[in-house]
């Protein structure tokens, strides 16, 4: 039982790579906009059905939970506008910087020990980052900084959220995490659908199959995550590499989904930081 959080992570990172696939796909058939909204509400309407015991809640953990929603509101508005445009192999690695962002929240904020392992663990996970950085491939080329900065600021604000879900888990359970986060977000979107007068189809984003594969998805994964938050012995900083296990998802589809080149280098990579993972977790 106390390494069941371990699998459980390992679940949310690879459910982690196949979202990315289907929000790719969900933007070729609605907007950013809506598939935010339809997404995050299609999402909250499935994790109902689960939650029985959410009028237990602690009312003042309620703003905590909100903040929490809210850096996601802003992290996957600045993704969903990078991953439209960037290569999803290159997004896949991109979004493992957020390692280094989390391990720094683990160990100062929190004060997680932080073993050898751990230590070479990481040691791989950025090197593998740095090798890939060392050659581009023309669709990499063809990027522009400012969807590089989105998608970095993005890996920032979602360390925060995993730092946040290591706390709160502490005092509320992972199904009233759920339900109220995904209240709050579904609110957050529709806001910004009302405030901004953004034009939605609703006809279309209902008909559109990936946006409902991406609810599903987001539901399983994050219920992963917060159980696995739950349990004592979980830490951010080995769950935050266990997480990088979605970039094998990325940059399989980078190759057999999207074809793109250079995916040997990216392969390579991806090995160096997958053997950065299981170090750090043995």
């Amino acid at each position: 039982m106390s390494s069941s959080w371990i699998f459980l992570t390992l679940v949310y990172g690879l459910l982690k790579g196949a979202r990315e696939i289907v929000k790719k796909e969900s933007l070729k058939k609605s907007s950013v906009v809506e598939v935010l909204f339809f997404y995050t509400l299609f999402a909250f309407l499935i994790c109902i059905p689960a939650s029985n015991d959410i009028a237990s809640i602690d009312t003042k953990y309620l703003p905590a939970i909100f903040i929490k929603s809210f850096v996601i509101f802003i992290a996957w508005i600045l993704s969903f506008r990078a991953i439209k445009s960037l290569p999803i192999s290159l997004y896949g690695i991109l979004d493992l910087s957020r390692v280094l962002f989390a391990t720094l929240l683990g160990i100062f904020v929190l004060k997680e020990a932080v073993t050898r392992n751990q230590i070479i663990g990481l040691v791989c996970v950025v090197l593998g980052l740095v090798f890939l950085k060392k050659r581009k491939s023309d669709e990499d080329e063809n990027v522009k900084p400012l969807v590089v900065v989105l998608a970095l600021l993005s890996c920032v604000l979602n360390a925060v959220s995993g730092f946040l879900d290591k706390v709160l888990t502490k005092f509320v359970t992972p199904s009233q995490l759920q339900f109220y986060y995904m209240l709050f977000l579904t609110l957050l979107y529709l806001t910004y659908l009302i405030i901004d007068r953004s034009e939605i189809n609703i006809k279309s984003s209902v008909k559109n199959y990936w946006i409902w594969i991406l609810a599903i998805l987001f539901v399983i994964a994050d219920k992963s995550l917060f159980v696995a938050n739950a349990n004592p012995a979980s830490k951010i900083t080995i769950m935050t590499l266990i997480k990088q296990s979605g970039c094998l998802i990325t940059i399989a589809a980078g190759k057999l989904i999207y074809h793109e080149k250079n995916m040997l280098h990216k392969f390579v990579c991806a090995t160096v930081i997958i053997a950065g993972i299981v170090i750090a977790v043995l």
